[in-house]
């Protein structure tokens, strides 16, 4: 263990280095890393240390609780060149926050023949003065983890109290309010920015824009962003589609810290390691705390918009060139990989297969998992139509779904639940009024404190009232449009008119209404519905169809009845 040195005991002028941090950028603000530098460079002058200017190394911004600094790194580099003497530290928390590495540092440093001196604690003499040093290092270790522990459930409770003030910030089309003497910390809604939100979400589920072109809008138009410096992006747009804050539930614990699992192109370009050995992942969506909040936009809009994310998800195009019917629908039975569509050229015409990506064997190492082989994508897309237009031919099959799907609405076990938990909450809320109520009448509560706690219960208690009646409105909205869907003969009779004559998009779109999922197996092809279909139709009319190369190998047909919460035509 390295000695500090005792005031006055420098009789020659060593050359030494500086050495200052501090971890977040408040402090950085504040000054306090100058402060540690200016006390550092009285003590080195008083003392007769000779320290070159850009021997001061400071890390701004940085935990006690990483090795990785630039600061750090270059002294510890110029101690293994042999180029100082001493290193003055302000004292050793500044060093690390961490026992272990106070240690491993320190020791390094007396392998090199580099003294530590730390101003801000006493001089290392006897074996007491070295167990002091390292309690010191002990309980700043302590410390930081007892201010960090306490800071997050000092956060988790207040944001189950509702109070928004532990959010990182109002989000675009709110603005934050400070808390005050009448009232708490709170969001109000801008309505300036709120109707550009409500626009974002017409766009994207009512018009069925892209995220892309919804920016390219927003920009051509001048509008402008939040901090009016930088045009629209993308991940701005797909945050707000995300966010829950917009249907008056401002979330908290959204995302946590986790370890970093690979090296990014950027931190390549940084020599191969960041300071912030960390990133940010989602959290599961049930450890969400929520806070209430005014609402901007209404909650099925919000919902239709996740499950239109959710979807293009699945069906992202990417790199595709020329999109294909069955595109994201195929799944291998034997394997469960996806198919991907692949192509091979003859003598006289290019041919498009599908191909199951396990059995390539180049993506691999032991070598191809399935061996299902490829089927041909005119013939597989072309069966697949016709046995979807057979299925809508038929409107009453519609009309059972329609009819079953209003039962569940009017009897969903979620939303009654739901239901009666707010009718709780919102009788819960108003006993608690009535009781601080009766307390101020009685005199045991002050008019301070009932200014205080009462305007919270009353948002509470209008937030919740607000939701119930959201919740009644939704319910009636579904199934109004629900019954809106009853008149289908008219368009299915339009349907199978321009069947033939659609698209492959507007194939797609009417596919995937229709089908979840098609199961691809060595000699039988499963179509999964979205809708029960009679277990007596034919599926497909006759076993015949060569889809494989050679000619004695076909797919037979079978179907599935499946029910899925998707939108139906």
């Amino acid at each position: 263990m390295a000695l500090t040195l005792v005031s006055g005991e420098n009789p020659r002028g060593k050359i030494a280095a500086i050495y200052a941090r501090v971890s977040s950028d408040k402090q950085k603000a504040e000054g306090t890393i100058d402060s540690q530098t200016a006390a550092l460079r009285e003590y080195a002058e008083a003392h007769r240390y000779t320290v070159p200017s850009e021997w001061v190394l400071e890390d701004e911004g940085y935990s006690g609780s990483l090795l990785i600094r630039p600061g750090l790194e270059r002294l510890r580099d110029l101690a293994a060149e042999g180029q100082i003497e001493a290193v003055l530290i302000y004292s050793p928390d500044r060093l690390s926050r961490r026992y272990a590495y106070q240690i491993l540092l320190i020791e390094e440093f007396r392998r090199h023949g580099v003294e530590v001196i730390f101003v801000k604690s006493p001089p290392v003499h006897t074996a007491e003065d070295q167990l002091l040093l390292q309690f010191q290092g002990m309980i700043a270790e302590y410390e930081r983890a007892q201010i960090a522990e306490r800071s997050r459930r000092g956060k988790r409770h207040r944001a189950k109290c509702g109070e928004v003030s532990v959010l990182s910030g109002a989000p675009y089309g709110y603005r934050y309010i400070r808390k005050s003497e009448g009232s708490a910390a709170c969001y109000e809604v801008l309505e300036q920015e709120a109707a550009v939100v409500r626009r974002v979400y017409g766009r994207y589920v009512e018009d069925s824009l892209s995220i892309g072109q919804i920016v390219r809008q927003l920009n051509a138009e001048g509008i402008p962003t939040r901090s009016s410096r930088s045009p629209w992006e993308r991940t701005t747009v797909w945050d707000m589609l995300r966010n829950p804050a917009y249907i008056g539930k401002a979330c908290f614990g959204k995302t946590e810290r986790a370890e970093r699992k690979r090296v990014t192109r950027l931190l390549r370009n940084r020599r191969g390691y960041t300071p912030r050995n960390s990133c940010s992942r989602e959290r599961p969506r049930e450890e969400w705390i929520e806070i209430p909040i005014a609402p901007i936009i209404k909650e099925d809009v919000f919902s239709q918009a996740q499950e239109r994310l959710q979807r293009n998800k699945h069906f992202a195009a990417r790199h595709t060139k020329e999109p294909t019917l069955l595109q994201g629908l195929l799944v291998c039975r034997r394997c469960g990989y996806a198919y991907y569509r692949t192509s091979t050229r003859t003598s006289s015409r290019k041919l498009y297969y599908y191909r199951c990506l396990g059995s390539d064997a180049y993506r691999h190492w032991q070598g191809p998992l399935c061996t299902n082989r490829p089927v041909r994508q005119d013939y597989l897309d072309g069966l697949v139509w016709q046995h979807v237009m057979k299925v809508l031919e038929n409107p009453e099959l519609i009309h059972v779904e329609i009819d079953r799907r209003i039962r569940d609405i009017q009897d969903s076990n979620p939303t009654r639940l739901r239901k009666e938990a707010l009718e709780k909450e919102r009788i819960r809320l108003q006993k608690n009024i009535d009781r601080l109520m009766d307390a101020y009448q009685e005199g045991i509560l002050s008019l301070e404190e009932l200014r205080q706690r009462l305007p919270v219960l009353r948002k509470k208690a209008s937030v919740t009232q607000s939701d119930i009646q959201k919740l009644e409105a939704s319910s009636v909205d579904q199934e109004r449009y629900l019954r809106l869907a009853e008149n289908l003969e008219g368009f299915l009779a339009r349907l199978r008119r321009s069947a033939e004559s659609l698209s492959v998009t507007d194939r797609q779109k009417v596919l995937r209404l229709v089908v979840k999922e098609i199961l691809v197996g060595p000699d039988t092809l499963t179509v999964k519905h979205c809708i029960p279909v009679k277990e007596d139709q034919e599926s497909f009319p006759v076993p015949s169809y060569l889809l494989r190369k050679g000619s004695d190998f076909a797919l037979t047909g079978e179907y599935i009845p499946a029910r899925s919460s998707g939108r139906m035509v």
